[in-house]
């Protein structure tokens, strides 16, 4: 597929556990195959359960009918599910 402005692919940086890049660096180096492919592959494999347990009902139907929703900004005054506490809180 040639590349366009449309379907460039997006730079997105991660940290992860030093185990975790391990073993994805094995799975890269023992295929031939690139760290970024593996990634890629997590994340679309992926993401459709994560869209489910965490976006509202609605949005994740208007994803699966292919229209993706504009990025909106999240009122971070509630709690994050993560760490207890909201940026607000910092």
């Amino acid at each position: 597929m040639k590349r366009s402005a449309e379907n460039k692919l997006r730079v997105v940086a991660v940290r992860v556990d030093s185990q975790i890049e391990q073993r994805l660096r094995l799975l890269a180096e023992t295929t031939g195959r690139g760290q970024s492919f593996f990634l890629q592959q997590i994340i679309e494999r992926g993401i459709g359960a994560m869209e489910e347990a965490w976006l509202p009902a609605q949005t994740v139907a208007q994803i699966r009918r292919g229209e993706v929703p504009q990025i909106r900004q999240v009122d971070r005054s509630t709690p994050d599910l993560f760490s207890g506490k909201g940026d607000a809180e910092t």
